[in-house]
Formats: C-alpha cells, structure tokens, sequence
C-alpha cells in the first residue's frame, strides 16, 4: 500500500498592526482593514488531504468589532468514509435472526441520516434570535434622537444622510447627522447612529471583544465601561483639544442588547480658523451621548 502525500505546510500569515484611523472627520471603529472584503484576512487554502467542514469564513455583520460559520465544503465533514456508519453484516446462517438484524442496522442508518441532516438544516440548535423587540427602520433618522446636541448645535440638518439593508441574517440601519452652531454655513461636528439586527447568529462574545479591547488595536483611545444601558455597552473616546488651537474629539457608544447591536458616534475636528467655535467637553458629549441613546433604543422598539 502506497504511503498518502504529506499536506503542505500552511503559510505563515504577515504580522504587523493596523494602521490607527484617521481623526478627520472622525474614526470608524467598523471600518474594514487590510486583508479581505469586510477587513478580515483572506481564509488559508483549503490542504490536501485535510477534511475541512467551513469552506470560508463569513461576516455576521460592527465592530464593530465579525465572524460566523462559512458554508459547508466539499466532501464529509465526518471522515473520508462519509457521515453514515456502515452497515453491519448479518450474522452467518441467514435466517429471520440474521434478517432482524440487518433492519436494525438500516433503521439506525436512517435514523442517523436523519439526524445529520437536522444539524446541517439547523446548525444544530432552535432558538431565534434574541433581538430584545427592536426595529431596524428604513429611515433611522426619524427615529434617532440627538435632542441634548441642540443647545450647543441649533441649527438642524436640512438632509441627513441614512440607507438600510434587509436580509435573512441582518437588517441594518444607519444614519448621519450634520451638526451646525449657529450662522454656520458647513458642518461643525457629526453624529451618525447605527443598529444592527444579528438574526442567524448571536454578536455578543464578538462585540465585547472588539469594543472592551479597543484600545488594544488603537492605543490612545480611552475604553469606559457604561452602565444601565442594554445588556452591555462601552464608551471609545479620544481628545486632543485641550490647550491647542487644533485637535479632535471623538466619542462612540457601544451598546448590545441580546442579539441587537446599536452604535452613536460624535466627532468633531478643531483648527485655527475655529477659534472663536470651541468643541464641547469630552464630560458633555458623553453624557449626550448616554441620554440619547437611550431615547432612540426605545424609540426603535415594537
């Protein structure tokens, strides 16, 4: 019998940190980085001779900070022989005894095939999706509330901007929001909001590694535990203002609730021209941030 080809080695994937995100006009936690569609770097090839369940892997949607299952292969994920045991032969001399034992024997072939096409079907487990009752609408701007901006941006943006998407595994909504002073003739800061509905697959171990370990891939970003919001939720900040005619100021908060992923972001960008324009306080903007996130959650429940 002739010896099986030894697989390939797997190649070494490229080390290196990303590079940290630009401060104008603000920072994108969920912004793809190098590597493959989604910022994530591409699958190994698939080995010779190795039995591979996953093709590649898939995004299940922030954060930011993703992943989930890829579809099934080619091939069985069981073993070379395939995902039925094999049938015992009868015992010598035939006979009804030898014959009962055969329709044992194909009746748990059956059973087990039943049973394998239940896991590929289902993924092993029926639950739905834990999505707390809310709603991703198509127009997130009429539904976000940014009411504790106002004082320090009166003026209103005419057109915000908003898109949604709609699928089996995610409905999604995003908005973004011009923030005027008043007799500003171009915007001051921004705000945007943004609600992800995971539905085939629950974000949590996900969400709270990419938010409670943000200043990890990041340094110089600040991570605040928040309370008494959804079922966890962080603050990512960073504020280079103080005591400079220029700098940044940028907020985020991240909430999950069950399944349900929200996200409210603040940035604002100060230069010399815009001395007579200073930015709020890292302390006010956080607490804007807390209070009308929590409005708009409820707001975008059933």
């Amino acid at each position: 019998m002739s010896t099986p080809p030894t697989p390939p080695q797997e190649p070494e994937q490229p080390s290196g940190a990303p590079a940290p995100p630009s401060a104008y006009p603000y920072p994108n936690p969920q912004s793809p980085g190098p590597g493959a569609a989604g910022g994530f770097p591409p699958p190994a090839a698939p080995v010779p001779g190795r039995q591979n369940f996953y093709a590649t892997p898939t995004l299940a949607g922030q954060p930011g900070p993703p992943g989930g299952p890829g579809q099934p292969a080619a091939g069985y994920p069981y073993g070379r022989q395939g995902p039925y045991p094999t049938v015992p032969p009868p015992p010598s001399g035939g006979g009804g005894a030898g014959r009962a034992v055969l329709w044992v024997a194909v009746g748990a072939v059956v059973a087990s095939a039943a049973w394998a096409a239940g896991v590929f079907l289902t993924g092993g487990k029926d639950a739905d999706a834990d999505l707390r009752g809310y709603t991703a609408p198509a127009n997130l701007c009429s539904s976000t509330d940014y009411s504790s901006f106002e004082t320090e941006y009166p003026d209103n943006d005419g057109t915000p901007t908003h898109n949604a998407l709609k699928d089996a595994a995610l409905d999604e909504s995003y908005c973004s929001i011009n923030l005027k002073k008043t007799g500003s003739s171009y915007a001051d800061a921004y705000l945007s909001t943004q609600v992800d509905l995971h539905k085939k697959s629950d974000p949590g171990p996900e969400f709270t590694a990419m938010w409670k370990n943000y200043q990890e891939r990041y340094p110089g970003y600040d991570v605040e535990t928040v309370e008494d919001i959804g079922e966890e939720a962080y603050l990512v900040s960073e504020d280079t203002t103080s005591g400079s005619t220029s700098g940044s100021l940028y907020a985020t908060l991240a909430v999950r609730d069950g399944w349900t992923t929200y996200t409210m972001s603040y940035s604002t960008y100060l230069s010399s021209y815009d001395e007579d324009k200073d930015p709020p306080s890292l302390e006010q903007v956080t607490d804007w941030l807390k209070a009308d996130s929590k409005t708009t959650l409820d707001q975008i429940k059933d």
